[in-house]
């Protein structure tokens, strides 16, 4: 189940002993960011019976924690995401952007204009 809102001081541990009042506990995965290494501010908890997960979800969401209302519900599976466009330039690879016109009147046609190209 998905638990967002929390502190960002929130420890896996802190969420153990919480969530283990209603059943016993599978998994807890709480985020971090890519380059700072900090917590997100959400989690994951995995029991190990679903019933306790929805005892968890009916006593825990809207639960202050820290001073901040905790969300909790089920965790729903990551949007797929649209496939990228690579090229097909003979084997060389590598991913190709959407071609974007450059506006009518860009100072850089306007330079090259000056200059006679």
């Amino acid at each position: 189940m998905f638990v967002g809102g929390l502190p960002f001081s929130t420890t896996q541990t802190e969420l153990e002993e919480l969530f283990s009042e209603v059943g016993e506990i599978g998994d807890v995965f709480i985020p971090t960011d890519r380059e700072t290494g900090k917590p997100r501010g959400f989690a994951f908890v995995e029991f190990a019976d679903a019933a306790h997960a929805t005892a968890a979800i009916s006593k825990f969401d809207g639960y202050d924690l820290g001073g901040r209302a905790l969300r909790v519900n089920e965790a729903e599976a990551k949007p797929q995401r649209a496939p990228r466009i690579f090229n097909d330039d003979g084997g060389r690879g590598g991913y190709e952007a959407p071609k974007r016109h450059k506006p009518k009147g860009s100072r850089k046609n306007a330079r090259a204009r000056k200059r006679g190209f």
